[in-house]
């Protein structure tokens, strides 16, 4: 069975940086959906200080990934990548179940 999600080198080296700086409690980054913005649906993003029962762990490039159960089959097969530009850096899911995304960015629909 393939991942849930996969990281890029950019998305695992970017969290692996974060988690370099945060307080010692925090276990890794949890990944979740929720309703919300124009197409929908958006990302959510936060630190993972526990692991939940539902939650599936992903152990990708030397990071820990927690996904919240009920985003399981909103992001089977993403890829999670971190993008750098010249005035903005952002993790950025290249979701195959989108069928929308709004302009921003920022949310999506499946």
């Amino acid at each position: 069975m393939s991942p849930i999600i996969k990281l890029s080198d950019n998305a695992a080296s970017r969290i692996k940086e974060i988690m370099s700086g945060v307080e010692s409690n925090s276990i890794g980054v949890r990944v979740a959906v929720k309703s919300g913005g124009c197409a929908g649906m958006s990302y959510v993003m936060e630190y993972a200080k526990e692991v939940n029962p539902t939650d599936e762990i992903i152990e990708d490039k030397g990071v820990k990934v927690f996904v919240d159960a009920a985003a399981v089959m909103y992001l089977l097969g993403t890829e999670m990548d971190y993008k750098k530009e010249d005035f903005s850096s952002s993790f950025v899911f290249n979701n195959p179940n989108e069928s929308e995304r709004c302009g921003c960015g920022e949310s999506f629909k499946v």
